[in-house]
């Protein structure tokens, strides 16, 4: 696996000045931010109206609770909430561009099933809840919205609307004034007073598109927390992910070693035997001794070639440095790197062998990505872990790169001096390394601004087996 590490320093002359400059004056007018009005416009009369409809829906079926049609209505108001849900998260999607995957709903055969999984799903419930909630949230960006583009348009518009938009006012001395704009009686229709007005209207339209950017973060959060899967889903769906990717991994493990030994070592032995029946042949015949050593050479170099062809396979099963430790394992795969490469541990009791196998694999990755794509002239490697007990507890004890281990987990940290550019899921490498390390319920971070450095770590829970590190 391998992932592809682009970019360079970005270049701080007049041009891309210009560019962001350009950039900014038209951030409340691009299609992004014109999308994030579009949302707040239409999210909120939906809101309001399920917060009209789900409690009179509900209100109504507890009334008539006592007959036959109160659970059915019941029943159609939760199914109400679930379809205002899913119109939320359509809105969410199309416009912002945030994918919330709903929650799993039960499903039940016939009409009475139908009413009774409805009835008892905690989503639909949860979809009630985000009902009676979302206006609240949804107002917020309908606000931001007001404030941002209409009024800081209106201001910035002042000088020119002051003409038609103004009261007239008839002092006592029978003097009559046109006021377009009054402030706690300060005036702002004279130059250079007017100019205060457009200001603040400019800014509050270029800061518009952050405005409501941030006031639409609650009824985003609002409807992932309701709306989504709950966590014991997503950590169910985590889970089939994760066997998935295990199995698909196994799976591609085994054609892989089925590869190298059919096309590798299997064919040199096969000619090895092939050779070796020559031999035979030539010294039943009374072959020179010329030919003869030419075919014994040529059988001895398959051999050797078949060995190390094993050797390789091997250690891409299990590393025999693994024995001796994790820290061995590390010290011998960066000794043998074309790059310096500064190794720091740091690791208690061993962990499982599982968990060392699966971080030496993880650094023997990064360090390959480091030296082929990153174009790095140093590498750095720490690896380190924190028990339950022995290890220094959350917050404390920063390593090489200032961050601190928590309890319970092994970090392997690779830093590299290249151009950076790494982006996890812009490749297969990167994104097939978190998968695998996702199996074990391991964690991937990736900082690697344009111009570099590049620092990746790796988090893997440490149950450690108390054996002796070596």
């Amino acid at each position: 696996m391998s992932t592809t590490l682009t970019g360079a320093a970005g270049s701080t002359g007049p041009a891309p000045r210009a560019r962001t400059l350009r950039t900014v004056l038209t951030a409340p007018f691009r299609p992004r931010g014109l999308a994030a009005v579009a949302h707040a416009l239409l999210a909120a009369p939906l809101a309001l109206c399920g917060l009209v409809l789900v409690p009179a829906g509900l209100a109504l079926g507890a009334v008539l609770s006592w007959t036959a049609l109160g659970p059915w209505l019941l029943a159609l108001t939760v199914r109400g909430a679930l379809a205002l849900g899913g119109l939320q998260l359509t809105l969410v999607r199309l416009l912002l561009g945030v994918d919330i995957e709903p929650a799993g709903r039960r499903v039940a055969r016939g009409a009475f099933g139908w009413r009774r999984a409805l009835l008892g799903d905690p989503a639909g419930w949860r979809a009630v809840a985000a009902a009676l909630l979302a206006p609240f949230t949804a107002l917020l960006p309908l606000l931001a919205v007001l404030v941002g583009y209409v009024y800081g348009l209106l201001a910035l518009a002042h000088p020119v609307l002051r003409r038609w938009n103004y009261v007239t006012l008839h002092g006592a001395d029978g003097s009559v004034r046109r006021v377009s704009l009054q402030i706690h009686g300060v005036e702002f229709d004279s130059w250079p007073r007017w100019t205060v007005v457009v200001a603040a209207g400019a800014l509050l339209v270029l800061l518009a598109p952050w405005l409501v950017r941030r006031a639409g973060a609650p009824h985003r959060l609002l409807l992932r927390a309701l709306l989504g899967p709950s966590a014991a889903e997503a950590r169910i769906r985590t889970l089939e992910e994760t066997r998935a990717h295990a199995v698909d991994d196994a799976v591609a493990t085994l054609r892989r070693i089925e590869r190298d030994l059919h096309d590798g070592t299997q064919a040199r032995l096969v000619g090895l035997g092939m050779h070796l029946t020559l031999i035979r042949e030539l010294i039943t015949q009374d072959a020179d001794r010329d030919r003869l050593l030419a075919v014994v050479e040529t059988a001895r170099s398959n051999a050797t070639q078949a060995v190390t062809d094993l050797r390789h396979l091997v250690r891409g099963i299990h590393p025999p440095a693994l024995d001796q430790g994790l820290e061995t394992a590390l010290a011998t795969l960066t000794a043998d790197a074309p790059l310096p490469v500064a190794l720091h541990t740091a690791l208690g009791p061993r962990p499982s062998p599982a968990l060392e196998s699966l971080a030496y694999f993880c650094a023997a990755e990064l360090l390959a990505n480091a030296v082929k794509h990153s174009g790095a002239s140093r590498v750095t490697v720490d690896a380190r872990t924190a028990g339950p007990r022995s290890g220094p507890g959350p917050g404390a004890g920063p390593g090489p790169e200032g961050a601190a281990a928590p309890e319970g987990a092994l970090l392997l940290t690779v830093r590299d001096d290249g151009h950076g550019g790494a982006v996890v899921g812009a490749g297969t490498g990167l994104t097939g390394l978190l998968g695998r390390i996702r199996t074990v319920d391991g964690t991937l971070t990736c900082d690697s601004p344009p111009g570099g450095p590049t620092v990746i770590t790796v988090r893997l829970p440490y149950p450690a087996t108390g054996r002796a590190a070596t």
